[in-house]
């Protein structure tokens, strides 16, 4: 990718235009970690982006960005602005294009305001990005309370870089977005808001996060209930969880005492999609299956033929001091019944509408009944002839 992004840069280069690579990746070169992205910064403007290859996508153009795919790869290509005042809290009014210097001071964070000339292999910081990088400080450029008011977004991508990088917030930054963390809405949507939200939870540490979110107030203003809630109990089995859970599993572990409805108007308040409506009610149900005593083979197998069951597993045996007791009772379990888990995985249940019309029964209520019976009798009485299960039916 640095390769390809490098002859996008020597191409703007060749038409007489400044161009660098800009802030997180140079960022994370500095701190010697992978990313998967690079932007890049521009003297260029917009048309002449345009122009230049011949695939882009103006996502922003008014803002001076646009998307070039350049070798089948997008590339977020920004000219150097100068914002204009922010009224609603995430974007400009206008932009006047401008200079490197002044791009930079118009950015977030130091450690997000540096610039790097893949030609000449020279690293540009204008904002002290470096002796912070050093320092372990995330520090906004300039008066952080301008900078959060701006965007209000920034205050919840503090911190997200806190946590992924393990780094400190500096006290007038600090104070800034305690004190602003109240008017994070309306002027953030709350698709952004799950957008960071899987952004942090993509890196170790989402119960830093978490929890640094509830220290400044951010946490109980996404979710007011939580205003006032002691939230570090909850947060405990999360290192234990399965390595890249989906983010709405560690959310829920935020509502232990939240009925299935809860949960789920959970889902369409974070605007997520109708799978994580579907893993939350799955989730909800495996829990209510872990509490029973005596629980049929049948309602195991169904359970362990969903897609999700490995995760709810590991996600129950996380919060479980015996976690290693607990999973190995399964894999016993699992192993008896893996002839009728896999048939049912298959969709090829012993006893098929086949054999009841053969006896006789039309397709009808009664017969939808009488196959989930004889699923039923096969599974817990571990038969794998459809003779000896039609026989239970009286057949």
């Amino acid at each position: 990718m640095r390769e390809i992004a490098t002859s996008l840069i020597k191409i703007l280069f060749d038409a007489g235009y400044t161009a660098y690579f800009a802030g997180g990746w140079v960022r994370d070169l500095l701190l010697e970690i992978p990313t998967d992205e690079i932007d890049i910064a521009t003297s260029a403007p917009p048309h002449i982006v345009q122009a230049l290859f011949p695939k882009t996508i103006p996502v922003g153009a008014q803002f001076g960005v646009i998307i070039v795919l350049h070798q089948g790869i997008p590339f977020e290509v920004t000219t150097f602005r100068k914002d204009h005042p922010y009224l609603d809290g995430r974007h400009p009014t206008t932009v006047d294009y401008s200079t490197p210097e002044k791009d930079a001071h118009r950015r977030d964070f130091t450690i997000n305001g540096l610039f790097f000339d893949p030609l000449t292999e020279t690293i540009y910081d204008y904002v002290g990005g470096q002796e912070d990088l050093e320092k372990k400080i995330i520090r906004a450029i300039g008066n952080p309370v301008e900078r959060f008011s701006e965007d209000r977004l920034r205050m919840v991508r503090a911190v997200r870089f806190a946590a992924r990088l393990g780094f400190t917030i500096e006290e007038g930054t600090k104070r800034a977005l305690t004190s602003l963390s109240s008017t994070l809405f309306p002027a953030v949507s709350m698709e952004r808001i799950w957008q960071e939200l899987n952004k942090m939870a993509a890196y170790p540490h989402f119960d830093h996060a978490l929890l640094m979110l509830q220290t400044f107030g951010l946490l109980s203003t996404i979710f007011p209930s939580l205003k006032g809630v002691e939230i570090e109990p909850f947060l405990k089995p999360f290192p234990y969880f399965p390595y890249h859970a989906p983010t709405l599993v560690y959310l829920l572990e935020l509502f232990p005492q939240a009925t299935l409805d809860e949960k789920i108007e959970l889902c369409h308040y974070l605007k997520t999609s109708g799978k994580e409506v579907k893993l939350a009610e799955f989730l909800h149900h495996a829990n209510n299956l872990f509490m029973l005593i005596d629980v049929e083979n049948v309602e195991w197998v169904y359970f362990y033929a969903h897609e999700h069951a490995e995760l709810a597993l590991q996600v129950q045996a996380a919060k479980l001091r015996e976690r290693g007791d607990f999973l190995a009772e399964h894999m016993r379990r699992k192993e008896r019944l893996h002839r009728h888990i896999e048939r049912r995985l298959e969709r090829h249940p012993l006893v098929t509408s086949h054999h009841l019309k053969e006896h006789g029964i039309a397709p009808s209520q009664e017969m939808g009944r009488l196959l989930k019976e004889a699923e039923r009798i096969a599974i817990n009485e571990d038969l794998h002839d459809a003779d000896e299960v039609l026989k239970r039916l009286s057949l």
